[in-house]
Order: C-alpha cells, then sequence, then structure tokens
C-alpha cells in the first residue's frame, strides 16, 4: 500500500436535470386501465404511452394498484414522462420468468419516471431460475430521471440501469442518469445496479434490506462490459443489507460517494474491487458486519477523508481495510475512528 501526498479533485460532474419533452398529456385510465389491482393493465399503459405524439409528453398514472406482467413490460418512449400519483402502485404479476421487468426503457433519450410504487413478485415468484426480475430496467439510455418513487419486494434489482450490447454492433453505454429521492427495499439482488454509466447522480433516498441472492448490495457498481465512470452518490440512506451498503466491483472509475449514512450491512460498509480514481468522504459509516471500507484487487488513487468510522469489525483504524496491490490511497487525518 501506498499513502499518495498528492490530493485527488473532489466530486464529479453530476447528471443534469433537465429532459426535453413535448406538452401533450394522457392519462391510462383513458385507455383503459382499471387499476383496481385484478385486471391486467399492461396493455393500457402501453397504448397510452404509444398514444403520444412523436416529441412525446406526459402520461399520467392517478391512484389505484395496477397489475402489471413483467415478462411483457411496460415499453417506454424518448421523451416521455411516465407520471405516477403518489398513491399510485405498480404491482408485478407472478411470473416464473429468470428475466422480466416492470418498466423498460432501451435505447432512448430524455425520459423521466416519477412518484408512486413498484411492488415486485419476489414473494409470489412461480420459478426458481435467475435474479433479472427488475422493477425498472434501463439500457443504453441518454438522460433517464427516475425521482421520489419506491421500489420494493422485486426478484432481482429494485432498479438496474446500464449499457447495451447489441449482436454485431459495438457497446453502448447509457449516459447521464439521475436518481433522485428513490428508496429501494427488500429487494432480492441489489437495490440499484449502475453498470456501463457515463455520469451518473444518486440523490438522497434509501437503498436497505437487501438480501435472497449474490451480492445482495444496497448499491452496486458494477458494469458487464466497458466502465462506469462519474458516478456521484450523495446523500443516501444505504443500510440493512445483507452484503456489502455499496460496492464497486470492477471497471469502476471516478466514483464519489460523499455525505452518505452506511450503516448495519452484514458486509462491508464500502466495498470496491479494482476501484480506480475515487473519493469516499462525509460519510457516517457504522456497525457494519464487515470492515468500514475494504479496498481490494488493485484499487489505486482513492481518497478517503472526513467519515465517521464507528461499530464496524475489528474497531478503530482497523476499520478500514486497504489490501497489499492497492496502490496511491490517500487517509485524511481527519478521518474519525470510534
Amino acid at each position: 500500500m501506498v499513502l499518495a501526498v498528492g490530493a485527488l479533485p473532489f466530486g464529479v460532474r453530476p447528471a443534469a436535470a433537465g429532459r426535453t419533452r413535448g406538452n401533450a398529456r394522457t392519462s391510462v385510465r383513458e385507455h383503459g386501465a382499471r387499476g383496481d389491482g385484478i385486471r391486467d393493465d399492461t396493455t393500457s399503459f402501453q397504448a397510452a404511452i404509444d398514444a403520444l405524439p412523436a416529441d412525446g409528453g406526459t402520461v399520467h398514472v392517478p391512484a389505484g394498484t395496477y397489475l402489471i406482467d413483467p415478462t411483457r413490460s411496460v415499453k417506454l418512449r424518448s421523451r416521455v414522462h411516465l407520471e405516477m400519483a403518489g398513491d399510485a402502485t405498480l404491482q408485478a404479476k407472478a411470473n416464473a420468468a429468470p428475466r422480466a421487468y416492470v418498466l423498460l426503457a432501451q435505447q432512448l433519450e430524455d425520459v423521466e419516471i416519477s412518484g408512486g410504487r413498484i411492488v415486485g413478485d419476489r414473494h409470489s415468484h412461480l420459478g426458481k431460475d435467475g435474479e433479472w426480475g427488475h422493477g425498472i430496467r434501463v439500457r443504453g439510455c441518454t438522460r433517464v430521471t427516475i425521482r421520489n418513487i419506491r421500489i420494493s419486494d422485486c426478484w432481482g434489482d429494485g432498479i438496474s440501469a446500464g449499457g447495451i450490447m447489441l449482436k454485431g454492433r459495438p457497446s453502448r453505454p447509457g449516459r447521464d442518469l439521475l436518481i433522485d429521492n428513490a428508496t429501494c427495499t427488500g429487494n432480492r439482488r441489489q437495490g440499484l445496479t449502475i453498470g456501463s454509466y457515463r455520469g451518473a447522480h444518486v440523490r438522497g433516498g434509501e437503498f436497505s434490506d437487501t438480501g435472497g441472492t449474490a451480492p445482495a448490495a444496497g448499491i452496486d457498481i458494477e458494469p458487464d462490459t466497458d466502465v462506469a465512470r462519474d458516478v456521484l452518490i450523495e446523500g443516501c440512506l444505504v443500510r440493512g443489507n445483507r452484503g456489502p451498503g455499496i460496492q464497486l466491483y470492477k471497471r469502476a472509475a471516478a466514483v464519489t460517494i460523499r455525505k452518505c449514512t452506511i450503516e448495519r450491512n452484514r458486509g462491508d460498509g464500502i466495498l470496491a474491487v479494482t476501484a480506480i480514481d475515487c473519493v469516499f468522504s462525509g460519510n457516517v459509516i457504522r456497525n457494519n458486519g464487515a470492515r468500514g471500507v475494504s479496498l481490494r484487487a488493485g484499487s489505486r488513487d482513492v481518497r478517503i477523508s472526513d467519515n465517521r468510522f464507528v461499530g464496524n469489525l475489528d474497531g478503530g483504524r482497523r476499520q478500514l481495510r486497504m489490501a497489499d496491490d492497492s496502490v496511491a490511497i490517500r487517509i485524511d487525518e481527519n478521518n474519525q475512528f470510534e
């Protein structure tokens, strides 16, 4: 391990909040959705989205419980805002598919999802295979906002956002993602997965009580292809997950985690595997079952500053673990170890 003498820059460029769309509005009720929790409303949701003009607009979802078939998915369009009332719930229909999504955004631009709840089929799932039954799946999109939503009890992730690889074409990373005040709780695989992305901002919200299949993290930055770069996680509550609170797993670069409370996770508070050029600053990291921060497998150029470590494994400065092959790790004197 080498302690760097030079300062690393704080922060990354956050994702922009502005999304462009037309002024047209419609409601899923105008297209036959009942919201009684009994009839399948997937077709009505799709009809409402498809009815918007080319420049998009807003689809409103009034109060109610809407049964959605994740094997079909509600497929969003570019320049569309799916605006859910606070007491609107999308309930995943029980299914046996290893891979299914309540909402799907694929190769789109200027998409917003706000309000309401998504409840997965984790407790009624009809199969045993797979781990990709997500509440929201975002693939290869540019300028996406997800805000003020609660997602729970999914067979896979609450939210999974990443790039896309199509046969015979180069992989396409996602760009400009804002997740603002989302709660992802009680999901089976992850609260939130960020895959191949350039510019992702996770602001506020809660990522909790994940468990059922590994890695069971609150937030997992884990690109399958390419890299995740310029990711800012700030002001989040990450607690009670069976795995790590926040995991950076290979090909994660320029990630900043700041002003978060990361507590009571069974694994490490922050687990970084081959993380590069990252900053962990101003966090409260306490009462996790393993270390407060663990750096492994060649992590380098990481700055750890102004964090409060309380009650993690082994106590004292041993709450912070660095593998021997970690390079250029700066641990500032303003960290507190209790």
